[in-house]
């Protein structure tokens, strides 16, 4: 969708960013973008890997909001690009931490789509202190089931997609594609690990959009930090226990938050949005009737201002 028909704030550029070494591997980009003085959010981005894009900070009044974001370790401009080693979910929790705290920032909205819904959770349960609400979309749990459908289960509405998928793997191997994956893209021979991560890259990019869109130009931080960062947190269960973010729910179930979630979203299909809900009483749902998984769909993009806007003062949840 072209800019101009984007529901979202003009264009911003940082008032600052720079680079934090967070340990002896992986040093992250950070940025600080809207009002000094605003209400703090912080920004998740998705995959995990997929990095940062200038539309993100549009979903935020930069009047009313002190935005930080930053590329998680292995994503977009944190170094090293598409490193698994050292990337956890708890060390991103920690980096998250850290943020806040050279912030100076003693509470947050809490803004994640995709991965960025799952992170969003888990350091929320995690620090529950330092959140002031949650706006979530394209929820995933990271539940064994979920992570079944992403590679398996999608074929009911893809098979060109999956067949194109699985092809590149000898038949021995298709039994557990996941495996398969992993063993090629955590290579550390090029020529095994490229195909590899741009294969994944496409499998999952092909289906964000509820509708057909032109296809990307070939983008490599994107396919090496997707490919390899999804296809290790995947691998891992998102190292989490079995359905340990409903589990403990009851960690920020005082909290407010809206949940964004397209109807017809392949990649984080609904039930997870559903049964997050059922799980968080104050929670508000809004199923998005004509959209896929993108957070650039219109009718999710005009959501998740509409969510932002929500949590400013006088407007109802703070």
């Amino acid at each position: 969708m072209p800019d101009s028909l984007l529901p979202l704030y003009p264009s911003l550029s940082p008032n600052r960013h720079g680079m934090l070494a967070v340990d002896e591997v992986h040093t992250i980009y950070w940025e600080e973008c809207g009002n000094p003085d605003g209400i703090p959010v912080i920004f998740l981005h998705g995959g995990p890997g997929a990095g940062l894009s200038p539309q993100h900070r549009r979903f935020f009044d930069p009047q009313r909001y002190r935005v930080i974001l930053f590329d998680q370790r292995g994503a977009g401009k944190s170094t090293p690009l598409g490193e698994w080693r050292n990337n956890t979910t708890q060390l991103l929790i920690d980096d998250i931490e850290r943020l806040r705290s050279n912030f100076g920032i003693a509470q947050w909205l809490v803004f994640g789509g995709s991965w960025g819904s799952t992170l969003a959770l888990a350091y929320g349960q995690a620090h529950p202190e330092a959140c002031l609400g949650f706006v979530l979309r394209g929820i995933f749990l990271c539940t064994k089931a979920e992570i079944d459908w992403f590679i398996e289960g999608v074929r009911w509405f893809y098979p060109e997609l999956y067949e194109e998928f699985a092809a590149p793997i000898p038949a021995a191997e298709r039994g557990d594609l996941l495996a398969a994956y992993v063993k090629r893209i955590l290579s550390d021979d090029p020529d095994v690990y490229w195909p590899a991560a741009r294969a994944w890259s496409r499998f999952e990019g092909r289906r964000v959009y509820l509708m057909p869109q032109p296809e990307d130009t070939p983008n490599d931080a994107l396919d090496l930090g997707v490919g390899r960062l999804e296809s290790h947190y995947m691998a891992e269960l998102g190292f989490f226990e079995d359905d340990q973010l409903i589990r403990d729910m009851h960690r920020i179930a005082h909290l407010p938050a809206v949940i964004v979630q397209g109807r017809y979203d392949a990649i984080c299909p609904p039930l997870s949005a559903y049964r997050l809900h059922q799980a968080w009483p104050g929670s508000q749902l809004q199923m998005i009737p004509d959209a896929g998984h993108g957070a650039l769909e219109r009718g999710i993009a005009s959501a998740l201002v509409d969510a932002t806007r929500r949590f400013q003062p006088g407007r109802g949840f703070i």
